[in-house]
């Protein structure tokens, strides 16, 4: 660069300014790059050394050589006070308050497709059983009712209904067995036909 450019640089020539940024522009992002590492950073350094030199143009001595010293020593600033500037970011995120946990709902989800599953078995088995046995176990089951209260309810013997609710345990049992092991209830489904409340005998 001659000394010509330095006074077309100091009078605020823009094409002049032009030249420079594309005789040095690669020189600058190499330079950021090997002080930061990143190219984005290296990317930020460069603009900001432009902006900076195009602000401090008319600190620039009329006399001289290359350009290039003058603008690495302004990247040289820049990324120094890119990484202040980025530490006191991260010191500032530090003392930030920890964000709230967001609850995960896998879970919830999880669990209510494991009840519309479970729920479908019992509907399936449900739809076995005969008419008598659903209602007897709806009444005795899932409203509570004892034994003289549900045979009141449907006009049958206490004996009926103990008759038919026993079969309706045994049919629910052996229907919704498959995905369990032989014989054994589980969790939520037991309540489906599970004994009948001792307080509304």
């Amino acid at each position: 660069m001659d000394t010509n450019l330095r006074t077309r640089i100091r009078a605020g020539d823009h094409h002049a300014f032009g030249d420079l940024f594309d005789a040095y522009a690669r020189a600058v992002y190499n330079h950021a790059f090997r002080l930061t590492g990143e190219w984005s950073t290296a990317e930020d350094v460069v603009s900001l050394t432009f902006l900076d030199a195009w602000r401090l143009r008319e600190r620039l001595d009329e006399e001289g050589g290359s350009l290039r010293p003058w603008l690495l020593g302004i990247a040289t600033n820049v990324t120094r006070n890119t990484r202040r500037t980025a530490r006191r970011h991260a010191a500032a995120v530090a003392r930030l308050p920890p964000a709230e946990d967001v609850r995960d709902f896998a879970d919830d989800v999880a669990g209510r497709l494991d009840d519309a599953a479970q729920l479908d078995v019992v509907r399936t088995a449900l739809a076995k059983l005969r008419r008598a046995e659903r209602e007897v176990l709806a009444l005795c089951v899932w409203s509570g009712l004892g034994y003289e209260a549900a045979a009141e309810a449907l006009g049958v013997p206490v004996g009926t209904v103990r008759s038919r609710l026993s079969r309706a345990r045994a049919k629910l049992a052996k229907y919704m067995e498959p995905p369990y092991s032989r014989g054994q209830m589980t969790g939520d489904r037991t309540t489906a036909v599970g004994p009948i409340r001792e307080g509304n005998r």
